[in-house]
């Protein structure tokens, strides 16, 4: 049996693919509420529009996701990757140069009905390395780059928004850019966009099994500019280094386009999926992609994204809250506090960066080992078990005196939870796929898990924010934290009753 590889090449491709939307979405995070202020409407209603941006996003993402990964099933992953990418690049656009509320609003919803890219990336991750031993650090990549994409886009926006500092409700002057304060970050979004587009068509290649094999000429054309390119280079460095012509040569001489040659590893998904050729065409029912593992496996997940993003939904929000008197009559220690940090939009951005940072550093080079020591399910497991300790703790660290020693606990307490998120999602993920009991079921499949995921990233932060405002009203901003530490360990059940796959093909045999 020849060695099994990691399939570099088509991975660095996905990555470039999958980089353009979290900077896309993240990077308006900075400049959201001043657009909405930009376009009429007052002040006591920008949160509640940004809200429903965000919402609407998300809502139409969850509508649309099935729909693309059957989509990709019929006409394959490359062509409906390539054609979100196109969707999203356009909306962004739209929504740069939006100059009414209705405008950006239609953009968002048309952003959500077009990003069908995460499922089915996803599901080209898994086909394109179905063994194991691989997998840890195959599904790691995706969220190293989301990561990444965290961390640059709302530093992008920031920087890029409004480069003439024109204030909202004021006449717009004579530059293109004062008429359109916002389109900036989303023009270079859309060029990242592009990027991923271009190298999308010439390299990237399919991992439908049933249309794999399919000859495709703008695969062809990449092929040849690359060899092109690689013979160009040759004969650079031989007029630079004299010498015999063969020491120029590349050590991989016999694939010259290797570097950009689509591969899906050293071991061909035939021989995995060979057994499918004649059941391809065969109707797939949602019995068949839905077992009682991949259901379990789905409400562990999207339990998971409920929790993680309204947790980093409402800490900011936390940490800018007001300050409270210890003494103040309203106080009644342990329970009944509601001051917060009272740190402003630097401070926070800081604590944010440094997050993203050590969430980084968390997906390289902490999953992987753990999960090879350890195993996928014990990682889950355990990690699970931290989330609702970490959220029980967290609002207790602004009794703490000092601004200084609030920020350092409340990061400690964050960092638990990122290592937490790190190491949870890719083994969810990891699970998720391995449970399902047909590789063929994968595209489908990973259309519900985009459904589930979205459904709790909308549901969440509907949930939290009302009860954050009903607990400080009543003293108590323990609440919100605590109501998500409750559904946070109730959601330890499903990943208890989850089953290593290792252990359940043992038992089948």
């Amino acid at each position: 049996m020849a060695e099994r590889k990691l399939p570099v090449q088509q991975l660095t491709i996905l990555a470039l693919c999958r980089f353009a939307e979290p900077l896309s979405m993240l990077s308006i995070l900075p400049y959201l509420p001043e657009m909405i202020e930009s376009f009429g409407v007052a002040e006591d209603d920008i949160a509640l529009w940004a809200g429903v941006a965000a919402s609407l996003y998300s809502a139409c993402e969850c509508i649309a996701a099935i729909p693309w990964s059957i989509l990709s099933d019929h006409l394959g992953r490359r062509p409906v990757i390539l054609a979100s990418l196109t969707i999203t690049m356009i909306t962004s656009l739209l929504w740069g140069f939006s100059t009414n509320l209705t405008m950006a609003l239609t953009a968002r919803v048309l952003a959500g009905l077009g990003n069908g890219v995460a499922g089915i990336i996803r599901t080209m991750v898994a086909e394109l390395c179905p063994w194991k031993e691989l997998q840890p650090v195959a599904f790691s990549v995706m969220p190293i780059v989301w990561n990444l994409g965290s961390i640059i886009g709302p530093a992008f926006g920031g920087a890029l928004s409004n480069p003439y500092d024109r204030l909202p409700g004021t006449p717009a002057g004579p530059h293109f850019f004062e008429k359109f304060p916002y389109a900036l970050p989303n023009v270079a979004s859309a060029g990242f966009f592009l990027g991923g587009i271009v190298i999308g068509i010439f390299f990237l290649k399919e991992t439908l099994p049933s249309r794999k094999d399919h000859e495709d000429v703008a695969l062809r054309m990449g092929k040849r500019l690359t060899c092109r390119a690689h013979e160009g280079l040759r004969k650079v460095r031989y007029l630079f280094i004299p010498g015999n012509e063969d020491e120029t040569k590349p050590l991989l001489s016999g694939s010259s386009s290797t570097m950009f040659e689509p591969s899906l590893g050293s071991e061909s998904n035939d021989d995995i999926l060979e057994e499918e050729d004649e059941d391809q065409k065969g109707m797939v029912t949602w019995r068949d992609v839905l077992s009682k593992q991949s259901s379990l496996n789905l409400v562990a997940y999207g339990l998971l994204c409920m929790h993680s993003m309204s947790y980093d939904q409402i800490l900011p929000v936390f940490m800018h809250h007001p300050v409270q008197n210890p003494n103040d009559a309203d106080v009644s220690l342990p329970f009944k506090f509601s001051g917060g940090f009272g740190i402003d939009t630097s401070q926070i951005s800081t604590l944010f960066t440094l997050y993203g940072v050590a969430s980084m550093f968390f997906q390289f080079f902490i999953f992987p080992p753990c999960v090879r020591r350890f195993g996928t399910l014990r990682c889950f497991k355990a990690c699970s078990v931290v989330f609702p300790i970490a959220y029980f703790m967290t609002p207790f660290a602004s009794l703490l005196p000092g601004t200084f020693s609030k920020e350092a606990v409340i990061l400690l307490i964050w960092f638990v939870k990122g290592l937490c998120t790190n190491v949870a999602f890719p083994s969810s993920t990891i699970l998720l796929m391995n449970s399902v009991s047909n590789p063929r079921y994968l595209a489908r499949f990973n259309g519900v898990s985009v459904v589930v995921s979205s459904i709790g990233r909308a549901l969440g932060p509907s949930i939290m924010g009302p009860m954050f405002t009903f607990g400080v009203d009543k003293g108590y901003v323990i609440v919100p934290f605590w109501t998500l530490a409750v559904i946070t360990a109730l959601g330890v059940i499903p990943v208890f009753c989850l089953k290593d796959p290792d252990e359940m093909e043992r038992e089948n045999e």
